[in-house]
């Protein structure tokens, strides 16, 4: 069931009424129901791998009250360790046992010998990296007595697989979550016309913006033989503006539906493509998943409190790993390394830091140097994402040779050129919009708000028509598949 469907337009307006109308105050009941509509949710996948989804749940929900009770740091390690292995066992089964066998034989292959290893004809449990780095984080953080375990068995499900989150994201953690889930939730109109706001918003970045720019993206990159480096180049952008409204489209709509049920997921992105530097934009892109990099592997490796070769090791450990838990393939590892070469100079200098507020703050243009910091991190990024977005090394070095080739100076030429003006004219209305709301959680939640009301009103019906406008053929998320 996608947010952007019919299916979930249906969906969504059953469980607000099941859970303000019928479960009202009770808070059991409000869980319940949170809980078997995110079963209902998760099952419209595939319902075969719902088995997986509770196997995880138990596994992590017992395995937490069993840290807690442990009477001594041997027990508690040893189920601590029971967790992270089984629930790495699993994710690396699923995503991973194809790569590696395929990566093993090849490498016999180079030095003479032949293998015929069998791979696993099996589909990958959509949110498998999600979820699991939910029940991780949870059991690390009692572990190391940040959290007290949840005793509830329907609380702790929700945590898990509460539906907005459960496929993509953002990766919670029980310190935020938690929380919110054993107290009554009253329902505040407020929040609720916020969350409507951001819904709209993330629609509008995923239909609009992220599904018209996949078409053009998918035509250059899946013919890129064919085309000039000029027209290489366009794709690459395309696709830069296709993954980022998509991603974080999802992220706005997920954050807003949690927000109609009073509950507030972390925030998971910041408008990176406004970073004056390389560190600034892994503090704004997937912001759950590079925290989640950060507390949980940089740090207890020794993060940048060591030398310069602990720094370097460091770094580059937590953007390999980055990249390898986005997908089993080379071109993954490569952009994470590619990222840590980037941001590694000022891991080393320790000027990683120097930009953390919002470029720009409390002013409408940014100054000459922020403006070309700005345009230089945004290219670093687009080289970045020509990895990421290539079926295999070899094609990516390909589109990255005729980048640089003599065709760079040609007339950019490709399949329904003419038409992709009137996507690059949205992007170019997108980018205006999230500038002037940067400041605020999402883009547009509180421009417009000193408009008048039929001015304020006809942005928002605009918007809607062009979700409509350009509604077809119902695109899925580009994370589903990590």
């Amino acid at each position: 069931m996608l947010f952007n469907s019919i299916h979930f337009a249906l969906f969504l307006p059953i469980v607000f009424f099941l859970h303000w109308f019928l479960a009202k105050k009770n808070l059991k009941l409000q869980n319940i129901v949170l809980l078997f509509s995110s079963y209902f949710f998760y099952s419209c996948w595939d319902w075969r791998f719902m088995l997986l989804l509770v196997f995880s749940t138990l596994l992590d929900y017992i395995t937490g009250i069993k840290i807690h009770e442990s009477p001594n740091h041997r027990s508690k390690k040893f189920w601590l360790w029971l967790s992270i292995g089984i629930n790495l066992g699993f994710l690396g089964i699923f995503k991973y046992y194809n790569f590696f066998a395929d990566s093993f034989a090849s490498g016999l292959a180079l030095l003479g010998f032949q293998a015929n290893l069998q791979t696993l004809q099996v589909i990958l449990p959509i949110g498998i990296s999600f979820y699991t780095f939910h029940g991780l984080s949870y059991v690390i953080d009692i572990y190391k007595e940040r959290l007290q375990p949840e005793r509830d068995f329907i609380s702790y499900s929700l945590f898990v697989s509460f539906f907005p989150l459960l496929v993509a994201g953002p990766i919670e953690r029980g310190t935020h979550l938690l929380p919110q889930l054993v107290k009554v939730r009253t329902f505040n109109s407020s929040k609720a016309i916020d969350g409507l706001r951001q819904i709209l918003w993330g629609l509008f970045k995923k239909i609009v913006i992220a599904d018209n720019s996949a078409e053009y993206a998918n035509t250059i990159f899946n013919n890129s033989d064919a085309h000039s480096g000029s027209t290489l180049v366009i794709g690459a952008l395309f696709f830069t503006f296709q993954i980022y409204c998509d991603f974080s489209g999802y992220s706005d709509i997920a954050l807003g539906t949690a927000r109609l049920f009073g509950i507030e997921l972390l925030r998971n992105f910041a408008y990176p493509y406004f970073s004056r530097d390389i560190a600034e934009f892994w503090r704004r892109w997937h912001i759950s998943l590079s925290s989640w990099f950060k507390d949980y592997l940089y740090i207890p490796l020794g993060g940048s409190k060591g030398g310069v070769w602990m720094k370097i090791r460091n770094t580059f450990i937590i953007f390999i790993v980055s990249g390898f838990w986005h997908g089993a393939n080379w071109t993954f590892i490569i952009w994470g390394v590619l990222n840590a070469v980037y941001i590694l100079p000022s891991i080393i200098s320790n000027t990683n830091r120097n930009n953390l507020e919002i470029v720009a703050k409390g002013r409408l243009f940014p100054t000459v140097s922020d403006f070309f910091a700005i345009i230089s991190t945004f290219g670093l990024t687009v080289f970045a994402w020509i990895f990421f977005r290539a079926n295999n090394v070899s094609h990516a070095f390909n589109y990255i040779a005729e980048i640089f080739s003599a065709s760079l100076f040609t007339i950019p030429s490709f399949e329904g050129d003419t038409k992709s003006l009137v996507t690059a004219i949205l992007i170019g209305l997108f980018v205006l919009i999230e500038w002037l709301g940067r400041e605020d959680k999402y883009a547009i939640e509180k421009l417009g708000m000193s408009w008048n009301k039929p001015i304020r009103w006809g942005f928002y019906y605009s918007v809607v028509i062009l979700i409509f406008l350009f509604t077809g053929e119902n695109q899925t998320f580009i994370y589903f598949q990590f």
